[in-house]
């Protein structure tokens, strides 16, 4: 339940579209579902802007089905599934036909996309340093579509070949906003946020040989950057990267 459904709904009793015992029966299961696993919040959106997403490991196939058809079942924006196994995501399809699968976050996981936002202004960039950087890349941009901000990927853009970046300078510059998508030493950030104004949200990733140390490496240069204002999410954290691209922008 988002803002947007929640005035149609009161707007529907005052003109007597419909009836105060059928809206009393959609509010009754706010501010929250108990499923006995899981208590689905349908206010988050109403505080945050942006519904709860369903974050698949640790979920079995028949929880993480159950969560998505409880937030499917009540009007609103946007149900993100993240992350999600083969079989989870085919117990979820089977309840909710109709998703939108796109590989993301790690080998063998995707993202899952029901009830899209309706596209809104911004243009929103992003930007890997390598092509092993593309699963988490497809989660940010796969969510920013699930937000209404259709996505433009650059890929395989690292500081180590530094002209193919350059080559796509009139794509960064028309950007709205920017998310750079970077593991082993995370150096493609601060060139970013140095050619661009536009908010800038670094992705660290956990690509890289042992001395990135799971991303802990490109994390701490993306936090001392020299490009003042970057916002820096989690390792490997595409999901996060794109809520706060959301936030940032109209």
């Amino acid at each position: 339940m988002d803002a947007t459904t929640l005035l149609q709904l009161l707007d529907d009793v005052r003109s007597n579209r419909l009836a105060p015992d059928d809206a009393l029966a959609q509010l009754r299961r706010l501010p929250f579902a108990d499923l006995g696993a899981a208590r689905v919040d349908h206010h988050r959106a109403l505080r945050q802007g942006m519904g709860e997403a369903v974050y698949g490991p640790g979920k079995s196939p028949e929880q993480v089905a159950a969560i998505v058809e409880e937030l499917l079942d009540v009007p609103g924006g946007p149900v993100v599934l993240s992350r999600a196994s083969a079989d989870q995501v085919k117990a979820a399809l089977a309840v909710a036909p109709g998703g939108v699968v796109s590989p993301a976050a790690a080998v063998d996981l995707s993202t899952v996309v029901w009830r899209p936002a309706t596209p809104r202004p911004g243009r929103v960039v992003v930007v890997t340093a390598g092509t092993a950087d593309l699963p988490v890349a497809g989660e940010a941009v796969a969510v920013l579509g699930a937000l209404g901000l259709p996505a433009q990927l650059l890929a395989d853009c690292g500081v180590a070949g530094l002209h193919r970046l350059l080559a796509s300078l009139d794509t960064l510059e028309a950007a709205d906003a920017v998310v750079v998508v970077a593991g082993m030493e995370g150096a493609l950030a601060s060139v970013v946020g140095g050619l661009t104004a536009v908010p800038v949200v670094a992705v660290p990733t956990s690509v890289g040989y042992g001395s990135s140390l799971g991303g802990v490496t490109a994390l701490l240069a993306m936090l001392s950057s020299c490009a003042a204002g970057i916002t820096v999410v989690g390792i490997d954290n595409g999901y996060g990267a794109a809520c706060a691209i959301s936030r940032l922008l109209p």
